[in-house]
């Protein structure tokens, strides 16, 4: 339902991700389990303060990514994405896990209330940096069906960042978000070749007029082109929302502020 009134009171959602430090096992791990997950919640927090439409939560700093994601994962992101619901039982909570872990993504989502998931790979095979990407609908909606978290929606990465699409040069993007539709993903998200790489409009443009269900714009949204993708349902923001705009920097509350700012304006 948190969903629901979101794409039904508010024009272009901003959903502002919350990247996760290290964790347990991660090349880069360092901090506690503790510390990773009060990190998280001061970032919830930051969001919430700036007026944030919603959140997800992603194991962005787990580099390099693997596609053999172990339990110990699945344990922790629940652990904090249960914390940050806690202290923001309203607010819309999705969850990715990298690289590809979409039934692990979803199983964290039914134990901590959280109300969708971002999938990688749900429709054609694709090369990413990670290795081979297989489809995976079939298994990920059995799957939802199998713990019953059929409330649990599932935003699609079409034609995804960070990967070679030479397997399916000739099927275009509206067509892939097509099939995305028909096998039933409740979104789908498009974006541009790497993490903060701008979206191509005429590509939103596309895809909007093509399908029926919401369309996100997953990287390169900034205070400066926001313009050009306000027909978007929403946007995924990480990479602008951080200092000096990258990535693996801390928030920055200010840009947050002033993009919040602008997008109210923007949707009146």
């Amino acid at each position: 339902m948190r969903l629901q009134r979101l794409w039904a009171s508010v024009r272009c959602a901003v959903l502002g991700m919350v990247h996760l430090r290290a964790l347990p096992g991660a090349p880069r791990h360092r901090l506690s389990v503790p510390q990773i997950v009060e990190k998280a919640v001061e970032e919830a927090a930051v969001y919430v303060e700036a007026g944030i439409d919603g959140l997800i939560v992603e194991n962005m700093h787990d580099i390099p990514y693997s596609p053999r994601v172990g339990p110990e994962v699945t344990a922790i992101m629940a652990t904090i994405c249960v914390a940050v619901r806690q202290s923001y039982p309203s607010l819309p909570l999705g969850v990715q896990m990298l690289s590809a872990a979409n039934q692990q993504a979803m199983a964290v989502a039914l134990a901590t209330d959280a109300d969708f998931i971002r999938a990688e790979g749900f429709v054609f095979s694709q090369i990413s940096d990670e290795g081979f990407l297989d489809a995976c609908a079939s298994d990920l909606l059995r799957y939802r069906k199998q713990i019953r978290a059929e409330h649990v929606q599932i935003f699609a990465d079409i034609k995804k960042k960070h990967s070679s699409h030479a397997l399916t040069a000739d099927v275009s993007i509206a067509e892939t978000g097509r099939a995305a539709e028909f096998f039933l993903a409740d979104g789908v998200i498009v974006t541009g070749i790497a993490t903060g790489q701008e979206t191509d409009p005429v590509q939103l443009k596309e895809v909007k007029e093509a399908l029926k269900i919401p369309v996100l714009v997953g990287s390169g949204v900034s205070y400066e082109n926001m313009e050009q993708y306000m027909a978007a349902d929403g946007f995924i923001i990480g990479s602008h929302f951080k200092k000096a705009g990258y990535w693996a920097n801390e928030l920055d509350t200010e840009r947050i502020k002033r993009f919040m700012s602008k997008i109210q304006q923007l949707r009146k």
